[in-house]
């Protein structure tokens, strides 16, 4: 494996964890068409996905595309084979099987929020997968297998959230309803306006005033009892016969 290509991969994968939580182990749903490419050019996907992604995986699969295998059979059976090994999905078409384009696509919503990569070489499915944000695609390009690079889908909607502009589905249609009532609903094929520039508003002239400078703690004041007090000696009286001087001596 190509050092240049593992990095890329590391890139991408880094992106998913930190916009769209991904976390180990990582769900892989995959198609028949992934298979059978990968049993053509000899991949072993149980051994060289982990080592791609670098991390754990869960390979899983769903019961619309096993059928699909089933009906086309043929040279699909070695793919079937393969699918089969992987862990079962539940989907909502399990009386009425859809293909596995569309069982796919019903898979992930509009929000992918069990967080499925999607193993898969059709190219209309892929083009389905674009449109939803947070959608890793992995696909067989030249014998190895590939992570495709981040999709416009997911990086609008990166930038929404952190500028805070994403709105949920429920807004969205009320706001889509209110513009069609209104008339002004805009036509595909019309241009959008270039958003304005914001202004550099002036700084708050509050802000630019300068901080007093705080003074320090003020000594606390020295209270008359610490004071110290002055010692008052008390002079001892004179004893008689004890230190009275001499009398003086005259000549009579």
């Amino acid at each position: 494996m190509g050092l240049k290509r593992q990095k890329l991969a590391k890139k991408i994968i880094n992106f998913y964890k930190y916009n769209f939580s991904f976390r180990e182990p990582f769900q892989i749903l995959v198609d028949g068409t992934f298979c059978q490419l990968a049993l053509k050019n000899k991949i072993q996907i149980k051994e060289q996905m982990p080592k791609y992604l670098m991390g754990e995986v869960k390979l899983c699969t769903t019961s619309c595309a096993l059928k699909e295998l089933e009906i086309l059979g043929g040279d699909l059976y070695g793919a079937k084979i393969i699918l089969q090994k992987f862990q079962l999905r539940s989907c909502p078409h399990f009386k009425k099987p859809v293909p596995a384009s569309q069982c796919l696509l019903s898979m992930l919503g509009e929000s992918n929020p069990h967080n499925y990569f999607v193993a898969t070489q059709d190219r209309s499915l892929t083009e389905g997968l674009k449109r939803i944000p947070g959608v890793p695609l992995l696909y067989i390009i030249s014998n190895t297998i590939v992570l495709d690079k981040v999709c416009q889908t997911s990086l609008d909607h990166v930038r929404a959230v952190q500028l805070g502009e994403l709105v949920s589905p429920a807004q969205q249609q009320s706001i889509t309803s209110l513009k069609k009532e209104q008339g002004i609903v805009q036509k595909d094929g019309e241009r959008r306006g270039r958003k304005r520039k914001r202004k550099q508003s002036n700084p708050n002239p509050l802000s630019c005033l300068k901080k007093k400078k705080k003074s320090g703690p003020t000594p606390p004041k020295k209270t008359e009892e610490g004071k110290k007090r002055k010692r008052v000696r008390n002079k001892k009286p004179s004893t008689a016969g004890g230190d009275m001087p001499a009398p003086a001596v005259t000549n009579a």
